[in-house]
């Protein structure tokens, strides 16, 4: 049961609330993590705005803070005795949640763990929800960790 968990991660305390919970998992079914960061046209049009000024890559500086938080993730899993990969998603071919699914899919995960901050009324019209979006799209079980 669980062998194959994807873990959408961002970097957030939110997110991670949502690894600790797939580690504890994992730790339960034996099963092995996929720690997954996502760079979208959000993310690289606010480095755009960050890095004003910069002459340097933009996506690049995405890509290396992006690797780093992955390795951070993968070796908090390898502490606890937990297996991990990571992939990094920087085709820009839809928004997060699509491109959630659709690594799903392709790892043929069996589990999806979500951190989400759990807005309400405005807060979510304004800001939208990711993991609501994968909740309702998604093809296998979504557990959602509120923080």
């Amino acid at each position: 049961m669980y062998q194959r968990i994807l873990v959408p991660i961002d970097g957030s305390s939110t997110s991670g609330h949502g690894l600790a919970e797939a580690i504890q998992v994992a730790k339960l079914t034996g099963g092995r993590l996929r720690l997954a960061h996502v760079i979208d046209e959000l993310s690289f049009a606010l480095a755009a705005d960050a890095y004003a000024g910069y002459a340097g890559n933009w996506l690049e500086e995405l890509r290396s803070d992006a690797r780093k938080l992955l390795d951070a993730a993968r070796a908090k899993a390898a502490k606890e005795g937990v297996a991990a990969d990571i992939v990094l998603l920087d085709s820009f071919k839809g928004a997060v949640h699509d491109q959630v699914i659709a690594e799903a899919v392709a790892s043929k995960a069996e589990l999806i763990v979500i951190g989400t901050h759990g807005r309400r009324g405005l807060g979510r019209w304004v800001m939208g929800s990711s993991a609501e979006h994968i909740l309702r799209m998604s093809p296998v079980p979504v557990l959602l960790v509120r923080a």
